[in-house]
């Protein structure tokens, strides 16, 4: 059944995690937005991404192209922005809850995607 989809699934099934790992990220930052000396940390992912899945699909290799899926990870790092705080802390919450949502509807829409592929299978196998 993964060969209907070709790489739909796998991809599919990064995004979601990397999409999770996010969302948990910024509740981590809001909550430390009273911890002294705290950075704000960010994950790096999108673009690491796209450039070797890219560099993959212009070989038309499958194998190469499920290994650059299967083989994609995210760096958390720390920002170096300048804090107007006393302690240190440069957590903005505003900014936090905004992109936690914003990565939570990213979430929900990715699960809808793929809830819809698996409608639309189920649809013909039952030949509706």
């Amino acid at each position: 059944m993964i060969e209907i989809f070709g790489n739909a699934i796998p991809l599919a099934e990064k995004s979601l995690d990397y999409l999770w790992a996010k969302q948990q990220l910024h509740l981590t930052n809001t909550a430390n937005v009273d911890t002294p000396g705290y950075k704000t940390k960010y994950m790096s992912f999108e673009d690491l991404f796209n450039s070797k899945l890219k560099a993959a699909s212009a070989t038309n290799d499958r194998q190469q192209i499920n290994a650059s899926i299967e083989n994609a990870h995210w760096q958390v790092k720390d920002t170096r922005l300048e804090s107007t705080r006393l302690d240190e802390n440069n957590v903005d919450v505003d900014e936090q809850l905004i992109e936690l949502t914003r990565t939570a509807l990213q979430y929900q829409y990715m699960l809808h995607s793929v809830n819809s592929d698996f409608t639309k299978l189920r649809s013909v196998i039952k030949g509706q």
